[in-house]
This record gives C-alpha cells, sequence and structure tokens, in this order.
C-alpha cells in the first residue's frame, strides 16, 4: 500500500514498508540526497529535516510515523532564491567537508523559527546534538547570527 508524503510542497507517493526510516525515503526512493546518513542513532543531526517546521532526526522516524509536511534541504531555499542561512553559511565560509552541514542548516533553521534573535547561549543548546567533525562550531555560530539579522531586517 502506497503512502503520500508532502516533502518541499509537492506530493510524493512511495510504496514502502512502514519501518522504513525517513532518511531512506528520501534518498532513496524520492532523490533527495542533501540529507545525509551520519549514524544511523540520531546522535550526530547529519540527516536533520523539518516535520512542521519542527527539527527532527530523519534515520530514527519510520515512514508510518510522519504526519506533517517535511521539508528537506532541498526546500529550504532555491539556487535563485537562498534561505537566509544558506547565504550566511556561504559568506561566513562555515563548510568545510561540508558533509554534516545540510544538517546544521536545517536545525539552525527550526531555532530560527522559534528563537528570531538568539544568543550563543540559545545556538549552542539548539546546536548540541549536530556535530561537526571539522570543528567549524564558531563560523555555524557567526552565520546564524548573521541569517537572524538579515531575517530581522527583511521582516
Amino acid at each position: 500500500m502506497a503512502t503520500v508524503l508532502t516533502i518541499n510542497g509537492a506530493e510524493h507517493s512511495v510504496d514502502l514498508p512502514g519501518d522504513v526510516p525517513l532518511l531512506w525515503v528520501l534518498r532513496d526512493a524520492v532523490g533527495l540526497t542533501g540529507t545525509k546518513f551520519g549514524c544511523g542513532v540520531s546522535a550526530c543531526g547529519a540527516c536533520t529535516v523539518h516535520i512542521d517546521g519542527e527539527a527532527v532526526r530523519s534515520c530514527q522516524i519510520a515512514l508510518a510515523d510522519v504526519d506533517g509536511e517535511v521539508t528537506t534541504i532541498e526546500g529550504l531555499g532555491t539556487p535563485d532564491a537562498m534561505h537566509a542561512l544558506q547565504t550566511a553559511w556561504v559568506d561566513h565560509q562555515v563548510a568545510q567537508c561540508g558533509y554534516c552541514q545540510s544538517g546544521q542548516i536545517m536545525q539552525a533553521a527550526a531555532l530560527l523559527a522559534q528563537t528570531p534573535s538568539p544568543t550563543d547561549g540559545d545556538i549552542d543548546e539548539a546546536m548540541q546534538g549536530n556535530l561537526c567533525r571539522c570543528g567549524t562550531y564558531p563560523r555555524i555560530r557567526a552565520a546564524i547570527h548573521t541569517a537572524a539579522a538579515t531575517l530581522k531586517n527583511a521582516g
């Protein structure tokens, strides 16, 4: 029996068992490979996506448990109109290897949706479950502050 998901504003029908993790639905069935596999146990944050605006680890959400609209890094912005976080990430040269960055950006987007003007403490608390082996945490924090200011000035 097919399951219909709304992902990045478009409906996708997938015929997979309900226990398949959302991560593999997104990558293998739908072809959205921006969401990364990091650990498979919800410890690194590389697979972070949004369900109805809430940051979740897609490696630990079963297809049958998805209840709401899914947003991946591909749905956050477009090449012609990047999200303020994506622009700030580029401006601050956050990515080194880049592997964790889609999860970092999705976690940061959820933070800014809840806390439009975060402090360093707010950022550190919200981002603590997203690991970066390259150690770009100071640039991540700076990019989040820049994006927060950009969004505030745009609104």
